[in-house]
This record gives C-alpha cells, sequence and structure tokens, in this order.
C-alpha cells in the first residue's frame, strides 16, 4: 500500500505544478447555469401526505430517535418495500364485503 501512496504523492506535486493553460479540456462543455438547472435523478421521489393510524408506542419510539422521525419511518418501509420486491399478496375482500358476499350491501349501507 506504501508504493501506491508514494505514487499518488507523486503525482500530485506533479499535477500541483500544472498551469490551467497546460491541461487539455478537449471536447469537455462549459459548465454554467443551464448544466445545473435540471437534476441528473428525479429524487426524493414526491411526497403524499397521509393519515394512518400508528400504535402510541412505534410513534413514540420513532420520535425518542430524534429529529426527522417521519423520514425514518419513511426509509423503514422503503427498505420493508424493497425486501418484498415483486413478491405479491392476495388482495383482502373490501371494506364491508366478505368473501362470496359480493352483491349483498353491508350493515351501513341499510
Amino acid at each position: 500500500m506504501a508504493v501506491k501512496e508514494n505514487a499518488i504523492k507523486s503525482d500530485l506535486a506533479r499535477v500541483d505544478k500544472l498551469r490551467d493553460e497546460d491541461v487539455d479540456c478537449g471536447d469537455i462543455p462549459e459548465l454554467d447555469d443551464a448544466v445545473f438547472a435540471q437534476p441528473l435523478v428525479p429524487w426524493p421521489p414526491k411526497k403524499e401526505t397521509i393519515t394512518i393510524r400508528v400504535d402510541t408506542d412505534v410513534v413514540g419510539w420513532f420520535k425518542r430517535q430524534g429529529r426527522g422521525y417521519q423520514t425514518r419511518m419513511n426509509q423503514v418501509l422503503r427498505r420493508y418495500m424493497d425486501m418484498a420486491g415483486q413478491r405479491s399478496r392476495p388482495t383482502a375482500p373490501a371494506r364491508g364485503q366478505a368473501a362470496g358476499a359480493a352483491g349483498r350491501s353491508s350493515k351501513r349501507a341499510r
């Protein structure tokens, strides 16, 4: 490792001695405001405001971790989503409809 480190140090000394006019930039376009106006990656993804019910102790645990607890909760959900991958789960019947009860009205509709 010392050999590689010495090679880097000798290159740095050589580079430090270069003048701007000695550096060939070739076809590299100049970096201006237009270059930085557009992001390269659409990150972070668009956020959606939702209302969910979370157990008090779960929210409390995240809040005790300090500022940014909602971001951490989102990271945990994202990690779960990434780990679950493309595996699909069977969909549950719509709320108020038991399996095989399609066409019948729920108690609320009566």
